[in-house]
């Protein structure tokens, strides 16, 4: 990469020595099409789109768990009530 830094990590952490970042107005700015978006974008969309369906597997997985340990806890009581 041939930038000195990056917003992440800057060069150098001093203000008056940094690159400033508006140096020609906004007008001038061409606009963005995101009609080519990058891979990782793309990626990132696509593992959002799955995270829903995540969830919902997980609270399952969860629900049925408790209910199982609910279970577990009915049984014991009952078999110490019954002895």
């Amino acid at each position: 990469m041939s930038t000195p830094g990056t917003i992440d990590r800057p060069a150098t952490h001093e203000p008056m020595k940094q690159v400033p970042t508006m140096t020609h107005p906004v007008s001038d700015t061409p606009t963005r099409h995101h009609s080519g978006a990058p891979e990782s974008r793309q990626n990132r969309t696509r593992e959002m789109q799955l995270i829903p369906e995540a969830l919902a597997r997980a609270h399952m997985r969860l629900h049925r768990s408790a209910g199982r340990a609910s279970l577990r806890a009915r049984r014991a009581l009952a078999t110490a009530v019954m002895s």
